[in-house]
Protein backbone atom coordinates (compact mmCIF):
# COMPACT_ATOMS: atom_id res chain seq x y z
CA UNK A 1 0.00 0.00 0.00
CA UNK A 2 2.89 2.34 0.93
CA UNK A 3 4.51 1.71 -2.70
CA UNK A 4 1.28 3.04 -4.31
CA UNK A 5 1.26 5.93 -1.94
CA UNK A 6 4.50 6.55 -2.72
CA UNK A 7 3.89 6.41 -6.25
CA UNK A 8 1.36 8.39 -6.86
CA UNK A 9 3.13 11.03 -4.49
CA UNK A 10 5.85 10.98 -7.01
CA UNK A 11 3.29 11.58 -9.76
CA UNK A 12 1.52 14.36 -8.46
CA UNK A 13 5.22 16.24 -7.67
CA UNK A 14 6.18 15.44 -11.11
CA UNK A 15 2.65 17.28 -11.89
CA UNK A 16 3.14 20.32 -9.89
CA UNK A 17 6.88 20.61 -11.77
CA UNK A 18 5.11 20.43 -15.30
CA UNK A 19 2.23 23.02 -14.31
CA UNK A 20 4.75 25.41 -12.89
CA UNK A 21 6.77 25.18 -16.24
CA UNK A 22 3.37 25.77 -17.90
CA UNK A 23 2.25 28.67 -16.28
CA UNK A 24 5.72 30.28 -16.44
CA UNK A 25 5.55 29.77 -20.39
CA UNK A 26 2.17 31.22 -20.27
CA UNK A 27 3.21 34.45 -18.81
CA UNK A 28 5.32 35.00 -21.45
CA UNK A 29 2.74 34.19 -24.32
CA UNK A 30 -0.29 36.69 -25.16
CA UNK A 31 -3.58 37.05 -27.15
CA UNK A 32 -5.09 40.10 -28.56
CA UNK A 33 -8.38 41.13 -29.13
CA UNK A 34 -10.31 44.17 -31.02
CA UNK A 35 -13.60 45.60 -31.25
CA UNK A 36 -15.26 47.97 -32.86
CA UNK A 37 -13.40 46.73 -36.83
CA UNK A 38 -9.98 47.17 -35.21
CA UNK A 39 -10.55 50.76 -33.52
CA UNK A 40 -9.64 49.31 -30.47
CA UNK A 41 -7.34 46.27 -29.47
CA UNK A 42 -6.63 44.70 -26.25
CA UNK A 43 -3.46 42.02 -25.77
CA UNK A 44 -3.83 39.60 -22.28
CA UNK A 45 -0.73 37.92 -21.22
CA UNK A 46 -0.97 34.19 -20.40
CA UNK A 47 -0.85 35.87 -16.79
CA UNK A 48 -4.15 37.20 -17.24
CA UNK A 49 -2.27 40.26 -17.07
CA UNK A 50 -3.68 43.60 -19.76
CA UNK A 51 -0.20 44.50 -21.49
CA UNK A 52 -1.54 47.03 -23.98
CA UNK A 53 -4.28 48.85 -25.22
CA UNK A 54 -4.70 50.10 -29.07
CA UNK A 55 -6.98 52.81 -29.73
CA UNK A 56 -7.45 54.00 -33.65
CA UNK A 57 -7.21 57.86 -33.75
CA UNK A 58 -9.52 58.28 -36.11
CA UNK A 59 -11.94 56.90 -32.91
CA UNK A 60 -10.86 60.05 -30.78
CA UNK A 61 -11.56 62.47 -33.45
CA UNK A 62 -15.12 60.97 -32.98
CA UNK A 63 -15.74 62.80 -29.69
CA UNK A 64 -18.18 60.04 -28.71
CA UNK A 65 -16.44 59.32 -25.06
CA UNK A 66 -19.18 56.78 -24.32
CA UNK A 67 -18.27 54.48 -27.68
CA UNK A 68 -15.00 54.43 -27.03
CA UNK A 69 -15.65 53.07 -23.40
CA UNK A 70 -17.67 50.34 -24.97
CA UNK A 71 -15.72 49.30 -27.60
CA UNK A 72 -12.46 49.53 -24.86
CA UNK A 73 -14.71 47.31 -22.40
CA UNK A 74 -15.46 45.03 -24.97
CA UNK A 75 -12.51 44.48 -26.56
CA UNK A 76 -10.52 43.71 -23.15
CA UNK A 77 -13.16 41.56 -21.82
CA UNK A 78 -12.92 39.18 -25.60
CA UNK A 79 -9.18 39.55 -24.89
CA UNK A 80 -9.56 38.00 -21.32
CA UNK A 81 -11.58 35.38 -22.82
CA UNK A 82 -9.13 34.33 -25.07
CA UNK A 83 -6.18 34.26 -22.56
CA UNK A 84 -8.56 32.00 -20.36
CA UNK A 85 -9.29 30.02 -22.77
CA UNK A 86 -5.46 29.85 -24.02
CA UNK A 87 -4.94 28.84 -20.07
CA UNK A 88 -7.56 26.14 -19.94
CA UNK A 89 -6.18 24.67 -23.07
CA UNK A 90 -2.45 24.38 -21.82
CA UNK A 91 -3.45 23.14 -18.71
CA UNK A 92 -5.61 20.63 -19.76
CA UNK A 93 -2.70 19.19 -21.60
CA UNK A 94 -0.84 19.00 -18.52
CA UNK A 95 -3.56 17.74 -16.02
CA UNK A 96 -5.17 15.23 -19.13
CA UNK A 97 -8.43 16.78 -18.71
CA UNK A 98 -8.94 16.12 -15.42
CA UNK A 99 -10.63 18.75 -13.56
CA UNK A 100 -8.45 20.24 -10.57
CA UNK A 101 -10.21 22.74 -8.62
CA UNK A 102 -8.89 26.05 -7.79
CA UNK A 103 -6.05 25.31 -10.27
CA UNK A 104 -7.25 27.72 -13.03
Amino acid sequence: MSKNLSDIMRQAQKMQEKLKEVQEGLSAKTVSASSGGGMVTAEVSGALKLMKIKIDPSVLAASDIEMLEDLVVSAVNEAFKRAQDMVSGEMNKVTMGVGIPGLF
